[in-house]
């Protein structure tokens, strides 16, 4: 077994994916940084006969065996939900995550199912919408700055992705004095997020089981190995 990071880099990991197929690997387990770009990597790789998982990203435009992730939909419902919860109303910036990776379009998805009627009466207003390139706080830092300076930080709910914007976001919110009063989302109950929690800077987060997703993935790719048919149905779900 191979293992390689590509610590967010997208020429990185196609360039590990090369050398994977040209290792012989009979699957492949990809977390897609950029799941536009690998269409014809992953092209290459059934042309070798290699089986591919797309692990938490979908792969776009692309022929893998198996997908395997987390209802990200649900997590953007249940992210919106607590916080409409808290904020019925008033002035609200969303705050998407990467724009090259796809479960931060389904995020927005689910937030959009929830916020959507209340925008629609008036009761939400959105007063700005950002994607956070590659999910670094830094810069949902220079967003939040941005979005507090241009609404006069009249914002009372920020609608983060995940823990990391969520955290570079609240360092904007505390020098303004805002942090622990604008309610604010995340993902991934990160250590530092669950800390902010219990400080009262950050409104939430919604925890997924990493572990059942890992040991999941790990009995599709031995059956993809093995050439069986992994079974499609879920063992377990997040609620």
């Amino acid at each position: 077994m191979f293992v390689q990071s590509s610590n967010g880099n997208e020429e990185t990991q196609i360039s590990q994916i090369e050398n994977m197929i040209n290792r012989g690997v009979d699957v492949l387990v990809i977390i897609p940084y950029n799941g536009k770009v690998l269409s014809n990597m992953i092209a290459e790789a059934k042309r070798e006969g290699i089986k591919v998982l797309a692990y938490d990203r979908m792969i776009n435009n692309a022929d893998v065996d198996f997908y395997i992730s987390f209802d990200n939909e649900k997590v953007g419902e249940l992210q919106a939900k607590y916080l409409i919860d808290k904020v019925p109303q008033g002035n609200y910036f969303l705050m998407g995550g990467s724009p090259v990776d796809n479960n931060a379009k389904l995020f927005r998805n689910g937030q959009m199912n929830v916020l959507k009627p209340l925008i629609d009466s008036g009761k939400i207003k959105v007063v700005g919408d950002q994607w956070v390139d590659a999910w670094l706080p830094e810069n949902a830092l220079k967003i939040m700055e941005n979005a507090l300076t241009a609404n006069n930080n009249n914002i009372q709910a920020v609608v983060a992705s995940n823990d990391a914007t969520a955290g570079g976001a609240i360092q904007a919110l505390a020098a303004q004095g805002l942090a622990g009063k604008v309610a604010i989302s995340g993902q991934d109950a990160d250590l530092a997020a669950i800390k902010r929690i219990i400080a009262g800077t950050q409104t939430i987060t919604v925890y997924k089981p990493i572990t059942k997703l890992a040991t999941e993935a790990a009995d599709i790719a031995v059956a993809l190995g093995a050439g069986k048919a992994p079974n499609p149905t879920p063992r377990w779900r997040m609620d």
